[in-house]
């Protein structure tokens, strides 16, 4: 008895696991200029891979996801009132988009 492999295709995901999964759109200077290239940068968990956030976009915008590229950001080390503390670390998910799709950031979802 063989079994079938899964494809990237037959991978499904549900509402509520893509809005758990996509946090929050980061609206800087450097991902305002990269929207002219159908570039947009999304806050993520430190656990979701880059097939959850394809999958999580296209569900929540109804867009199709050319590409996503993740950064993990390590947390700096501060200091507050002589106390020495860390930030936490977070990811950040660069999806490039197909030519032709967008998504307006500027109206509430």
């Amino acid at each position: 008895m063989s079994v079938r492999p899964r494809k990237k295709n037959d991978i499904k995901i549900s509402q509520n696991k893509a809005y758990q999964v996509i946090l929050k759109p980061l609206v800087t200077e450097k991902s305002t200029q990269q929207s002219e290239f159908n570039k947009m940068v999304f806050s993520v968990p430190l656990n979701a891979t880059k097939l959850e956030v394809k999958l999580s976009i296209e569900k929540i915008f109804s867009v199709k996801v050319k590409s996503v590229n993740t950064i993990l950001l390590k947390g700096k080390s501060k200091r507050f009132k002589g106390i020495l503390g860390k930030r936490s670390n977070s990811k950040k998910a660069i999806v490039t988009l197909e030519p032709g799709n967008t998504i307006d950031l500027s109206v509430g979802v």
